[in-house]
């Protein structure tokens, strides 16, 4: 059955535009998820702003174990792609059905080892007295539902790379839509508060996996998940390959964690009020990131597909296609985030001060977005080109520069100057990312262009 879209013979333009847009707003309403968690959980009666910065501590924990999902998805994924393009079918039917044990095993041994220690890393992530109830509350009930947040991710991953763009949207909207109905109806109808908000997002994860799975059982995708050939050498290749995405989401906990544990130090008797901004602000830099999420990482696709091919022209149309809409997409959420920021920040909180601090903050986080896309398309489409380790270099670069910049800013400065840490990193690690694509890119499609003609293959069009 013919694919929604045609990854080696559609024209890229148009190609690029149908399976960014629909990543795109798949990644938007997946950002939902957590918004809408924190808004409802932002006005709880008397309790809200505590709750907020409660949930506000699970957040890297959650990216963490989202993580896992990333690591097997992606990376089995992209390699699928690649086999696709070389038009080896049994390889990829291969490649899913390993893929879909390893999520499978992932989210049993994640599930018991975040429920034995999860006590400890509230505390080590930023948790108070007063706001551990909370967080303890959200996070034991989340990680119970693992298995349905890898799920749905991972699996996401193997529709989209088949070029069904349309349906790994869909997966992604019911389980958001599923979210935004059940918890208003969790949280305030069965005054289930911080739990419910919990409680709803596991079952909005469930469907999304339901949904997902089903299809991937079916009759429509070209490669379908099936049992046996499992291959523990696949297994270390999906991981290798997965890697760099994984510690490149995985360490988003990480500075996250970083800003929370340095705000409650430096902040003093003011540190729960500035972890329940930057938690506000978090959420609204996620309305950007994610979205761009959705543009780099849901065309990466046809990046791996057509060097499997070895069509380097096509890959060179499509990274520049892409740059393109990413930068148009930030300099729209730049121009926002100058304009219109509070009446995001008056959906959690009705507190001036809060409004004040988190309208601030938007604007200092949000000053390198733009240069930010650079770094975004190439680490991805270096991911997509197997480039693993350079791209893996220069995302932790940027993490790590960001972790540096929070404790000089916060301990030589003011607490809430560690805002700065956000716009100084993405400049730099942009520049630099740049810098090292111009350097590698046109040689590694070389060289794969001579590996593929050594196979007496021969060339496809380019």
């Amino acid at each position: 059955m013919r694919r929604e879209n045609d990854l080696g013979r559609d024209p890229i333009g148009p190609l690029v535009l149908r399976l960014a847009v629909p990543s795109m707003i798949a990644q938007f309403v997946n950002v939902l998820y957590s918004i809408i968690d924190r808004m409802y959980i932002g006005n709880i009666k008397g309790v809200g702003d505590l709750a907020l910065a409660g949930v506000g501590v699970c957040g890297p924990i959650v990216t963490l174990l989202s993580s896992f999902g990333t690591l097997v998805g992606l990376g089995g994924s992209i390699l699928m792609a690649m086999r696709l393009g070389e038009n080896n079918k049994k390889m990829a039917y291969k490649l899913l059905a390993n893929s879909f044990l390893m999520l499978t095993v992932f989210s049993v041994v994640l599930t018991i080892i975040f429920l034995l220690i999860k006590n400890k890393l509230l505390m080590w992530f930023g948790a108070s007295e007063t706001t551990f109830a909370y967080a303890n509350t959200y996070l034991s009930i989340y990680t119970a539902g693992t298995f349905f947040a890898l799920m749905a991710m991972g699996l996401n991953y193997f529709i989209n790379c088949q070029g069904f763009s349309t349906v790994g949207m869909m997966s992604v909207v019911i389980g958001a839509v599923s979210n935004i109905i059940l918890d208003p109806v969790f949280i305030f109808l069965f005054d289930m508060g911080v739990a419910g908000a919990a409680v709803a997002t596991v079952l909005s994860q469930f469907f999304s996996f339901a949904f997902a799975a089903s299809f991937l059982f079916g009759k429509r995708p070209p490669v379908k998940i099936t049992f046996g050939g499992y291959d523990f050498k696949m297994w270390l290749k999906i991981i290798s390959v997965g890697l760099s995405p994984f510690l490149i989401l995985a360490t988003d906990s990480v500075i996250i964690i970083v800003m929370n544990a340095v705000l409650q130090k430096a902040g003093g008797a003011q540190g729960d009020t500035l972890i329940t901004c930057v938690t506000i602000i978090q959420s609204y830099f996620m309305l950007i990131t994610g979205p761009m999420i959705g543009i780099s990482g849901g065309t990466q696709a046809v990046i791996s597909f057509n060097y499997g091919a070895a069509q380097s022209g096509r890959i060179r149309r499509a990274e520049k296609d892409i740059l393109l809409l990413c930068i148009a997409f930030t300099v729209i959420m730049f121009v926002v985030s100058r304009t219109v920021p509070q009446y995001f920040v008056q959906v959690f909180t009705s507190s001036p001060e809060h409004i004040e601090l988190s309208v601030w903050g938007i604007k200092v986080f949000t000053l390198g977005i733009i240069p930010l896309s650079f770094e975004y398309v190439l680490v991805d489409g270096l991911t997509a080109l197997g480039r693993t380790k350079t791209a893996l270099c220069i995302s932790m670069f940027r993490k790590c520069f960001y972790c540096f910049n929070v404790v000089l800013f916060a301990f030589v400065f003011t607490a809430k100057d560690a805002f700065f840490a956000q716009p100084v990193s993405d400049i730099t690690a942009s520049v630099i990312a740049i810098t090292v694509f111009l350097l590698v890119f046109n040689k590694h499609l070389k060289k794969r262009e001579e590996r593929y003609a050594a196979e007496g293959i021969g060339l496809s069009a380019k």
